[in-house]
């Protein structure tokens, strides 16, 4: 049980962070755009990255034992790290996510100007093609090299220090990455008004802060 958390608060905690992939995942969400696609392919495309990381460093770890050490505080320093950078984004947000283009016009909104309204007439944007939508998000996720540096090589690392049960740790992370991709699709309507603050943010920093710190103490302290 302890593996499986840790690895769902390290896979939560380095997805969470603001970037391209999460913005169209929410973006959608709003528009209500064949989520349900977006939600799978993001998250299969997790679990697979994950698996391959786990499995790749597992073997080459049997090898080369004593590796084991070095990946154990080398994931450490770099976890210690970025939990740094996510304080300092904490403590000075570099800004709010925007997304107000991506909402969709309400019925008033979107209606026509009559002879004499004294609106201006709004176009409102074709539902998105279910291959480009598709075909976009998995651009988004295997194109990304940070996904290679933290999906497969860090969390594979990091898993290989659970020795056994370091699939229980990989299943953490990838339930992690279900429930954040199911909420931020699906709850893009509620969620979307409250993550374009940047207070939201700065708490959002604040916890994969101290995640993060937490699961490096955890990784050099003797079990």
């Amino acid at each position: 049980m302890t593996a499986l958390l840790a690895g769902l608060g390290l896979g939560l905690s380095l997805i969470i962070a603001i970037g391209a992939q999460n913005v169209f995942v929410l973006r959608q969400g709003i528009r209500r755009e064949h989520v349900l696609a977006v939600v799978i392919i993001c998250a299969v495309s997790d679990a697979v990255l994950i698996a391959a990381g786990i499995a790749g460093l597992g073997a080459v770890l049997e090898v080369v034992p004593w590796l084991i050490d070095v990946v154990r505080w080398a994931g450490a320093a770099f976890l210690v790290g970025y939990g740094m950078l996510a304080a300092r984004r904490a403590w000075r947000p570099p800004g709010a996510l925007t997304i107000d283009s991506a909402l969709p016009q309400s019925a008033d909104s979107a209606a026509p100007a009559g002879p004499g309204d004294g609106r201006p007439a709004t176009i409102v944007a074709a539902p998105a093609r279910l291959r480009g939508v598709l075909l976009t998000a998995l651009a988004l996720t295997w194109l990304n090299p940070h996904v290679y540096l933290d999906t497969v090589f860090l969390l594979g690392s990091i898993a290989s220090t659970w020795e056994d049960q370091r699939w229980l740790f990989g299943a953490g992370a990838m339930l992690g990455s279900v429930l954040w991709f199911t909420a931020l699709g699906f709850g893009a309507r509620y969620l979307g008004r409250w993550l374009s603050t940047p207070r939201a943010w700065r708490w959002l920093d604040a916890g994969i802060a101290v995640v993060m710190v937490a699961i490096a103490v955890s990784l050099v302290w003797p079990r």
